[in-house]
């Protein structure tokens, strides 16, 4: 979803009128939830009514927005977080109002800003060292972001499996820092199949720090996935990982036994 400077669509009544709308279609799946064992219909309905709640909400504000796409869904989970603030604000639950509102806020800017510094970054300069210290520093900005939000997992996983490029490197930079966050089949899927270079640098570097709380199967799997890699040209002629795909290697095989 973007922000536009110009006059917009979105009148008072309009959103007067999209708001009552996406209160109806959330408010029936929140009871369809308890009363039917349609889970997928029900999820339409969250899912439709908290979009229609963010236009409401951000109406005047908002430019374009993905049908499907990230931006679209972490929009719409605001919106149900907003609509849930303001229900137990109701209840007299001014303390879960007030997190439940912060984590919304926190979903509609806290990635924003970065991702849109990362696309800019890795796509006005050329490949090069200069061009990977940026973008080092704008990773190092993401880092930070645990420290001043508190993230719902499931947020973060989204940016990394489905975000754009922006949004998977700072979800990497947020795992790396923060072990609540993490997820070890993620990761070890952009390792598999990544974007960039410089994302599967980053998804390596987050499995190497979670490699003494892998199983022995988790393991096996990660070794696999690394030995692959390796067998790309373009991967043994980058130096940095090369030597960190070693360094893998070696602390699994230790914790396996292997020698």
């Amino acid at each position: 979803m973007n922000r536009r400077s110009g006059p917009s669509l979105f009148t008072p009544a309009l959103r007067v009128l999209t708001g009552l709308l996406g209160a109806a279609s959330y408010g029936t799946g929140v009871f369809a939830v308890f009363v039917t064992d349609n889970g997928t219909g029900a999820g339409v309905l969250l899912g439709f009514g908290g979009v229609l709640l963010v236009l409401a909400l951000l109406g005047n504000r908002v430019e374009s927005f993905e049908i499907g796409g990230t931006k679209l869904r972490l929009r719409a989970a605001a919106a149900e977080r907003f609509a849930l603030a303001n229900e137990s604000e109701r209840r007299g639950d001014s303390t879960t109002a007030g997190r439940l509102r912060a984590e919304a806020q926190a979903l509609l800017d806290a990635a924003g800003p970065i991702a849109a510094d990362y696309r800019h970054v890795r796509g006005s300069m050329l490949p090069g060292r200069a061009r990977t210290l940026a973008m080092e520093e704008i990773v190092s900005r993401a880092r930070h972001l645990p420290e001043e939000r508190t993230f719902d997992p499931a947020d973060v996983l989204v940016w990394l499996r489905e975000g754009s490029d922006g949004e998977r490197v700072i979800a990497l930079a947020m795992m790396q820092v923060s072990r609540e966050l993490r997820n070890f089949e993620a990761a070890r899927a952009t390792i598999e199949d990544p974007h960039s270079p410089f994302e599967q640098y980053h998804a390596m570097r987050l499995v190497g720090l979670m490699i003494d709380d892998l199983d022995e199967a988790e393991l096996r799997r990660l070794a696999e996935t690394i030995r692959s890699q390796r067998e790309f040209r373009r991967f043994r002629r980058d130096a940095d990982r090369w030597l960190l795909s070693e360094d893998i290697l070696r602390r699994v095989d230790e914790r396996t036994g292997r020698r």
